[in-house]
């Protein structure tokens, strides 16, 4: 099943393997797409995994997580993004992005903004507590972003709504301590990531993915539970898939093993009944075949494994006893 291809709305990937959007780092203040983007996108193509998701993108200069972050909060970021788009699909994989705002866990000069004045760590900056104003300025700027997704050509869109950034803060009850209609109880707590999901596909028609932190591993933190009935509700807006993470949203390290969050995606996919990805230590080859063929997930997602190894796809092929054509220059080699 690995190899089987996958369709969502009109795009169809080639297999059920997506790179998961991992930061670079690797620009500067201006939020442009370098040389370096070039390159490591284009390599895993040519590696042929099916679905390339660049890395979180600033929907707005405030919201980077750092000030070497991909952004997409200008036109002038289209051009650069757009070149990464036709060297992958020059490749023959798809690509997606992943649209974000760092919220609270921005490391910037600048003013930062938060659903409610609560810092991170006490090594973090304490932000703002987000003014009405501002967060309707951050949805119109989620669906600026989209439409600029869209002229770039990228084939699927994901928000970033986990690892503690600015959804994922309004989400939580242990950051977000309004009292105005973006807080209370889950209802309120979703009706950001509720109206951004609105606004986005107002501009945007293809597949519409969102990353999730299944877990905060803190008590009185968001549980699996809470998030099959955000993902219920995403499905009722339109959402294609969840890709479950979890973590990130305190500076807290859970205990980590091959695949300890493939429960989430599976639970998830079970109870919500929508398509997940399964994300998180998953390297061998059997072990991602297995959570497919039992149904625990639709799409695998890979981060440090193909950061070391950008061919693994070949590799995948060669113990599953799958053919994989490679491409024409490299024939004679693979």
């Amino acid at each position: 099943m690995l190899f089987d291809s996958y369709t969502i709305k009109q795009v169809t990937f080639k297999n059920r393997i997506v790179m998961s959007p991992m930061c670079m780092y690797a620009s500067d203040d201006t939020g442009e797409v370098k040389d370096w983007h070039h390159i490591h996108y284009a390599t895993r193509a040519v590696g042929q995994v099916g679905l390339i998701i660049v890395e979180a993108t600033a929907v707005t200069a405030q919201g980077r997580i750092s000030p070497q972050d991909l952004g997409i909060w200008h036109d002038d970021h289209i051009e650069g993004l757009q070149r990464v788009v036709d060297s992958v699909h020059g490749q023959g994989s798809h690509i997606g992005i992943q649209l974000a705002h760092a919220g609270r866990k921005a490391v910037l000069e600048t003013p930062i903004i938060a659903p409610s004045a609560i810092p991170f760590s006490e090594t973090f900056k304490t932000p703002d507590e987000a003014t009405l104003q501002q967060i309707q300025e951050t949805i119109t700027a989620f669906a600026d972003a989209a439409h600029r997704a869209k002229q770039a050509g990228f084939d699927v869109i994901e928000i970033h709504g986990a690892h503690g950034y600015l959804i994922n803060e309004f989400l939580s009850p242990l950051i977000n301590l309004r009292n105005d209609e973006y807080g209370g109880d889950r209802d309120g707590r979703f009706r950001f990531l509720q109206e951004v999901v609105i606004a986005v596909k107002q501009r945007w028609d293809g597949p519409l993915f969102v990353r999730i932190s299944a877990h905060e591993y803190v008590d009185g933190g968001l549980t699996p539970e809470d998030h099959v009935y955000f993902a219920g509700k995403l499905k009722e807006l339109g959402v294609d898939l969840i890709d479950a993470s979890s973590g990130g949203t305190f500076p807290v390290v859970p205990k980590t093993y091959p695949g300890y969050q493939v429960p989430f995606a599976e639970e998830i996919r079970t109870k919500a009944n929508i398509p997940t990805g399964a994300v998180g230590f998953i390297t061998e080859p059997e072990q991602a075949e297995e959570i497919l063929q039992s149904g625990r997930a639709d799409l695998i997602f890979l981060g440090r494994v193909l950061l070391r190894e950008p061919y693994w796809v070949r590799t995948a092929a060669s113990r599953l006893h799958t053919e994989l054509k490679p491409p024409v220059p490299y024939t004679r080699g693979w």
